[in-house]
C-alpha cells in the first residue's frame, strides 16, 4: 500500500526522516528567538501545561523554507499533486510535566477572513480575533494537515491517538462512536518526522507521563476556493516542481 492510499484508507500516514537533524535545530532555534521577544501576542498561548502560536506561519514567517524543504514538497507533490496551497498553521508545545489532554474530535473548521452568511457555512467561531467555521463536507473531504514532529512523539508524551477508518463514515458525534468496537493506532513519530491526516479522522491526544517534551508544527492544506466573498485567513501559496 502506498502512502496515498493509506491516507485514503486509514485516514493517516506517518513519514519519518523528512527533516535532518540541522534543519530541526534550525527551526527550534527560529521559533526560540522570536518567542522570547513576542510572549505577549494575542495569537500565542501559554500555561503550564501547553503554549501554543495560532497563524504561526503568519507570525514567524522565517520557518517556512526550512518547513518547504525538497523532500516535504516531493511528497505533497506525489500525493495530492501540485494545485494545494496552506490554509492554516498551529504551533503545539506540550510540556514535560503537561496534563493537557484532548479528547476525540474531528477538525470540521477552517480559518477565514470574516464572517458573513453562506449557505452551508454554519458554526462559526472566534479566537483571538481569528474567524472559523465548519464548511461543506465536500472541501472537507479534499483537505489535509501535515504534523511536523519537532521532538520524538510516543504514547507516553502524548502522540495522537487516532480512529482508523474514521474519516470514511463523514461527520459525527463522537458519543455515536463506539469507539471498542473501532480500531485504535498510537501515532508514534520520531523527531523530523511527520504524520499526514484528513480532516475528519477522529484523534486524541493523552496526558504526558514520562516526562518528555513534544513540541509539534501542525499545517492544514487545501486546494479548494472558497466562495469570492470568503477568503482563507492564512492562505500562503509554495510551488511544489
Amino acid at each position: 500500500m502506498n502512502r496515498i492510499q493509506e491516507i485514503n484508507s486509514e485516514g493517516f500516514t506517518i513519514i519519518n526522516k523528512v527533516y535532518s537533524e540541522t534543519e530541526i535545530e534550525k527551526l527550534i532555534g527560529v521559533i526560540e528567538k522570536i518567542t522570547e521577544n513576542k510572549s505577549e501576542n494575542s495569537t500565542f498561548r501559554k500555561s503550564e501545561d501547553l503554549f501554543a502560536i495560532r497563524q504561526f506561519l503568519i507570525e514567524i514567517p522565517e520557518t517556512l523554507d526550512i518547513i518547504l524543504n525538497e523532500k516535504l514538497k516531493e511528497i505533497i507533490k506525489t500525493n495530492f499533486g501540485s494545485d494545494y496551497f496552506i490554509t492554516k498553521s498551529i504551533y503545539f508545545d506540550k510540556l514535560e510535566m503537561s496534563n493537557w489532554f484532548v479528547a476525540y474530535h474531528q477538525d470540521l473548521t477552517i480559518s477565514v477572513n470574516k464572517k458573513i452568511e453562506l449557505e452551508n457555512f454554519e458554526n462559526w467561531t472566534t479566537k483571538q480575533n481569528q474567524f472559523a467555521v465548519q464548511p461543506p463536507k465536500n472541501i472537507l473531504d479534499e483537505n489535509f494537515t501535515i504534523r511536523i514532529h519537532l521532538d520524538k512523539t510516543t504514547k507516553e508524551n502524548g502522540a495522537l491517538k487516532v480512529v482508523n477508518k474514521s474519516h470514511a463514515k463523514g461527520i459525527r458525534r463522537i458519543e455515536n462512536v463506539e469507539i471498542n468496537a473501532e480500531t485504535e493506532s498510537f501515532c508514534e513519530v520520531e523527531n523530523g518526522g511527520i504524520m499526514i491526516m484528513k480532516p475528519l479522522l477522529f484523534h486524541a491526544s493523552n496526558k504526558t507521563t514520562n516526562n518528555e517534551r513534544r513540541r509539534v508544527i501542525h499545517i492544514e492544506f487545501s486546494n479548494q476556493e472558497l466562495p469570492k466573498e470568503l477568503e482563507w485567513n492564512e492562505r500562503t501559496n509554495f510551488n511544489v516542481n
